[in-house]
């Protein structure tokens, strides 16, 4: 083989292997029932961003309510199920994760979880309040050791023994029990 021949093939197998790398890269950044929830976003979409950034990020069209100045939701079309994005002011602001979602926290907690679990996955960070409508039913709210991260809160809604809902975001509207309302 001569030199331009050898150079030639490792520029095409640079090429191809760069190619699987981004196309990867790509795959993982969709919004899936793998994507992990954290304190400020879930995956790739973050509290803050404007919903067509958000829609990029999750690599799925986010859609809803109609948009407005105040309050609205909107959600993945399609996968994952259970999942959606509360925007005010133009921005995502908070993530909830109900019903029979299979989306766990990076720390690994999930729906059907029992007030146990999630007290020991978050040692010493856990406040615990009475459920405004659920009777014995707690508010288990993560409260974040970093300085950095004190304007976020995730949050556990239980039914008093396991977690029915939760939902991560920034301050105030993570604590708003009403959603929009």
């Amino acid at each position: 083989m001569n030199s331009k021949h050898k150079l030639l093939t490792l520029i095409t197998a640079t090429v191809a292997f760069s190619s699987l790398t981004v196309g990867t890269v790509l795959a993982q950044a969709k919004l899936t029932n793998q994507s992990k929830v954290t304190l400020n976003g879930i995956g790739t979409v973050r509290v803050g961003m404007t919903v067509n950034e958000a829609t990029k990020a999750a690599g799925t069209k986010l859609v809803g309510d109609a948009p407005n100045d105040s309050c609205y939701y909107v959600k993945p079309q399609g996968e994952p199920q259970n999942i959606s994005f509360m925007v005010t002011k133009g921005r995502i602001s908070r993530v909830e994760v109900s019903k029979n979602s299979r989306v766990a926290t990076l720390s690994g907690a999930r729906i059907g979880d029992t007030e146990a679990q999630i007290k020991s996955l978050y040692p010493g960070q856990i406040t615990v309040t009475p459920h405004k409508y659920v009777q014995g039913g707690h508010y288990l709210t993560l409260v974040p050791k970093e300085r950095a991260s004190g304007n976020y809160r995730l949050i556990f809604e239980t039914d008093g023994k396991r977690v029915t809902q939760l939902r991560s975001g920034k301050l105030p509207e993570v604590e708003f029990v009403e959603g929009c309302s």
